[in-house]
């Protein structure tokens, strides 16, 4: 399942969510930058806390009973680029992917545990049972960069005049706590194209029978008109009859 909102201000970054029920259709941190960056957008970057809470309010409204979804950790754009650092300093080298300067972190307790783990989550396990750091919800931790995750990519916001009629967006703005809803506008136009087209083959037979029945029409005028000289020639053939016996 891949949900992507964007907002009706066109001020605020797009967000897709990639979720796969199946393991085997999840991917590696490489593979979900990449997939990311093929559509025009980045593996998340979080600047603030409050665009940690909007992301955990759409994975909130995603993850909602009735939608199949549960348990499946997602990628975010946080890593760190060399080998076996263990020392304090270790929390320091992770950086985003996509060039922010985002000091911003959400690091689940004792995390990160460094070594060969360089790629970052975001925990996602409502159903595991909480750990010292409470529920494996929304904080993050970082594992092997080859281990295979959902994730989450971020787009520029969409500022086009020109955009097609349709656009989604989410009624709520960044900091809100409640559900986002994501909504349909529908133009003028494309109503119209739906309404218009169903009924060109209603418009077709109106027109068939109108030219049928003015045919009809005229073809019977044409019949009246030629047996009117007839009739006339038949009176003037009586009369003239009547005539020469009078004056036998």
């Amino acid at each position: 399942m891949c949900q992507k909102v964007c907002f009706a201000d066109f001020k605020h970054p797009c967000y897709k969510m990639a979720y796969f029920h199946e393991l085997s259709s999840r991917v590696s941190f490489q593979e979900a930058r990449l997939a990311c960056e093929s559509e025009g957008g980045v593996l998340l970057s979080l600047e603030n806390e409050a665009e940690q809470k909007l992301i955990e309010s759409m994975l909130q409204n995603l993850t909602k009973p009735g939608t199949g979804i549960s348990d499946g950790d997602f990628w975010i754009g946080l890593w760190r680029n060399g080998d076996g650092q263990t020392s304090g300093a270790c929390p320091d080298l992770y950086q985003w992917s996509d060039g922010s300067s985002s000091q911003y972190r959400n690091w689940y307790t004792d995390e990160p545990s460094c070594g060969s783990e360089k790629c970052v989550v975001m925990y996602h396990q409502p159903t595991a049972n909480p750990g010292l750091g409470g529920p494996y919800l929304y904080q993050w931790n970082d594992d092997r960069c080859n281990m295979k995750h959902n994730y989450i990519c971020k787009y520029e916001p969409e500022i086009n005049p020109t955009a097609p009629a349709e656009k989604p967006y989410l009624t709520n703005q960044p900091g809100d706590t409640h559900q986002n809803v994501v909504v349909t506008e529908a133009g003028i136009i494309p109503n119209l194209i739906y309404v218009v087209i169903p009924t060109i083959p209603l418009l077709l037979l109106i027109l068939v029978a109108f030219g049928t029945c003015c045919f009809q029409m005229l073809h019977k005028s044409k019949g009246r008109t030629k047996t009117s000289p007839n009739q006339s020639t038949l009176w003037i053939s009586k009369s003239s009859r009547k005539e020469s016996g009078m004056e036998v």
